[in-house]
């Protein structure tokens, strides 16, 4: 993602009123602002799916086992609903990581909004609690207007790295469940489990990482924070 400088305008164009431009500049605000909620919503409710998934998951394979006896069909069907929600886990997992970079995107336009308020009228930039810069400063800032550091349980509080604890969970399981299918001791079925579900675990977190470290290494801020552009300057 490359940020690009707005054109010019073009020669002999009067300057737009200031009020005008702030009810153009309002009408983009709310218009992310809507867009921002409903996809929260939206990466919300399926979460809460999946969540049920697992649920009514679990539950079939206790009853299905204690009617089966857990005998040898029962880690067939076991094996065929665990696979089916790891599926479902992953297909989730995605949709939270590409949110996250989509909420990331939002924030970063509203910051270059409030440049935009802040540059029609200087006096309310005391009053902003959230911040007027592009870089990555100013959108912690905006995330987390409290300090200027953000505690590590903001990340492990965040639905990326609860939506990719529960699937490795269950991809694990599924590991298990598939090792014993084809005859292997309990105990290296519950190692084998344990190992797929701690693999999945950091790769997925790395996963999620990655487009966020590679925005901030290519973007170019239009607006960036004072000790950034002193940074740049020197």
């Amino acid at each position: 993602m490359r940020s690009m400088r707005n054109p010019p305008p073009p020669e002999g164009h009067e300057p737009t009123p200031s009020a005008l431009q702030a009810q153009i500049l309002a009408t983009e605000h709310w218009s992310l602002l809507a867009s921002r909620t409903t996809t929260q919503n939206e990466v919300l409710t399926r979460i809460a799916m999946f969540l049920t998934l697992v649920s009514a998951g679990l539950l079939s394979l206790a009853l299905v086992g204690q009617a089966t006896a857990f005998g040898a069909d029962f880690g067939l069907f076991a094996a065929v609903v665990l696979g089916f929600v790891a599926l479902v886990g992953v297909l989730t997992s995605i949709r939270v990581f590409n949110v996250a970079m989509e909420d990331l995107m939002y924030v970063v336009a509203m910051n270059r909004l409030r440049a935009a308020y802040v540059a029609l009228a200087p006096e309310v930039a005391s009053a902003l609690m959230t911040s007027p810069h592009d870089d990555a400063q100013g959108v912690k800032r905006t995330y987390y207007f409290l300090g200027d550091r953000r505690d590590s349980s903001q990340v492990l509080g965040s639905s990326m790295i609860f939506m990719t604890v529960v699937t490795s969970a269950v991809v694990g399981l599924l590991a298990a469940v598939v090792a014993l299918n084809v005859g292997a001791p309990r105990a290296v079925a519950v190692v084998i489990g344990i190992v797929v579900g701690l693999v999945l675990l950091v790769t997925g977190t790395a996963s999620g990482a990655r487009p966020y470290r590679r925005f901030w290494r290519e973007h170019r801020p239009q607006h960036p924070s004072p000790a950034s552009a002193d940074g740049e300057n020197g």
